[in-house]
């Protein structure tokens, strides 16, 4: 049998080895943008809040966005898994001169020990980041569920207080019209067409205040949904809203950071950063290179043995990439104590605002119905000549503004109950629907 050199199967090992690599193929980027003028399959009814914030959370562009984070992370966990590769090294060495009669040749193996030691860790590490990233993730969908549903609560609640505005705008216009008409045939003084003008331009001015809000949160809520600005998304009337229990929202303060994803991401943040120290604290040993090696020399004589490549740490320790991972640890511990901290003391803040507003609204309420009544008496009075041009317009403009106050005051309520389920988790998935396991009880099986 003729024996061949192994410099004769190099081309070989080479063509096998790139049969299994990836290959690129371009991916190029959107030439327009992805807004709808209207949302695929829409319902035939109007939609409610609920329903509004479930669409949002599938179609809102940040979060398909920020899903693909999870590729990259899933990608880097890939990576981590993967053993270094061994070094394969040889030479081919033909005779130029001497008393030699072959070629000469050597071929040696070798693997990095250091890299391995580092693995487990890497690992650990890479499969926290990913927890991390699917958590951050749950915590953005908590986020636009929450907007989402409070534009919509908003535009709908305000579309009942615009019916009141247009009722106040066409009562006084409809005075501001006859006194300017009094006015300039000289039958009434500027005085007494004077509150005719001033209520019926602030209550125009209202309405328009309350139309530019309108059209604000309608193009937030349309960005959400991925839709053109110009769409027009019918949305359901708000109905009952179950009043929240403020002290079981507060009981459940305890228990917020085994619930919130934002907590749980910055858990898994830390332990990942736990890992990087420990990998950084296992690389201050020596680099290790353990391996074998064959030669033949040109008179045929071939040697074999193993190999051994040490790092002598004399400079060199690690020791910067330790402080650094150390510190970084350090300073993830500080922001996750902020953040649970400021938590807390938000939902805590939201629970008092809440409390606040119900005893504002119940005040008013008490007094709307005696704002109503001033309001009819002085339409009769009025139309019997008994009653002045400005006494009449302060006694309507005052029912209309008892009625939008109590409309503010029942948004207000609203969007504070909106944000504190959105912040508890109320009605939300939970973080036990990512499967993942806390990082704070894996202690000793970490």
């Amino acid at each position: 049998m003729t024996f061949r050199s192994p410099g004769h199967l190099m081309p070989l090992a080479l063509a096998a080895l790139a049969g299994g690599c990836a290959h690129y193929q371009p991916a190029t980027l959107a030439e327009r943008p992805a807004l709808v003028a209207a949302l695929p399959d829409m319902p035939a009814h109007p939609l409610s809040a609920a329903e509004v914030a479930t669409l949002a959370v599938a179609r809102d562009p940040d979060l398909v966005a920020a899903r693909a984070k999870g590729g990259v992370a899933e990608a880097q966990l890939v990576q981590a898994g993967v053993l270094p590769n061994p070094s394969l090294t040889g030479a081919f060495l033909p005779l130029i001169s001497g008393a030699g009669t072959v070629p000469a040749w050597n071929l040696g193996l070798a693997q990095d020990i250091k890299a391995l030691l580092v693995y487990r860790p890497k690992r650990r590490g890479a499969r926290d980041s990913v927890a991390q990233v699917r958590a951050d993730l749950l915590w953005q969908e908590w986020q636009v569920a929450g907007e989402a549903r409070q534009l919509a609560t908003d535009i709908a609640s305000r579309e009942q207080t615009r019916l009141l505005l247009q009722e106040a705008v066409t009562i006084l216009e409809h005075r501001y019209r006859v006194t300017q008409r009094a006015l300039a045939a000289g039958d009434v003084t500027l005085v007494t067409a004077a509150p005719s003008a001033v209520g019926y331009q602030q209550a125009r001015t209202n309405l328009q205040t309350l139309d530019q809000q309108q059209l604000q949160d309608r193009h937030k809520l349309n960005a959400l949904l991925g839709l053109t600005p110009d769409a027009v998304l019918p949305l359901a009337p708000v109905g009952a809203v179950a009043p929240l229990d403020i002290a079981a929202a507060r009981a459940t303060l305890d228990t917020l950071p085994a619930r919130r994803p934002d907590l749980l991401a910055l858990r898994f943040g830390y332990a990942a950063q736990d890992e990087a120290l420990r990998a950084a604290i296992l690389a201050q040993f020596p680099d290790l290179i353990l391996g074998g090696s064959t030669s033949s020399d040109n008179s045929r004589v071939v040697n074999a043995g193993p190999t051994l490549q040490l790092g002598l740490p004399l400079f060199d320790r690690n020791q910067g990439n330790v402080a650094i991972a150390r510190a970084t640890r350090e300073q993830l511990r500080a922001e996750y104590a902020a953040r649970l901290s400021a938590t807390v003391g938000q939902v805590g803040a939201l629970l008092s605002e809440l409390a606040q507003l119900r005893d504002q609204l119940a005040a008013v309420e008490r007094d709307l119905p005696a704002a109503r009544a001033a309001a009819v008496r002085a339409s009769t009075a009025f139309g019997n000549a008994a009653l002045d041009e400005r006494a009449y317009v302060d006694l309507v403009t005052n029912r209309f503004t008892k009625e939008q106050e109590v409309q503010t005051l029942k948004l207000a309520l609203l969007d504070r109950q909106i944000a504190i389920e959105a912040l508890i988790g109320a009605g939300l998935p939970g973080v036990d629907t990512l499967g993942l396991t806390d990082p704070g009880t894996r202690g000793a099986a970490r």
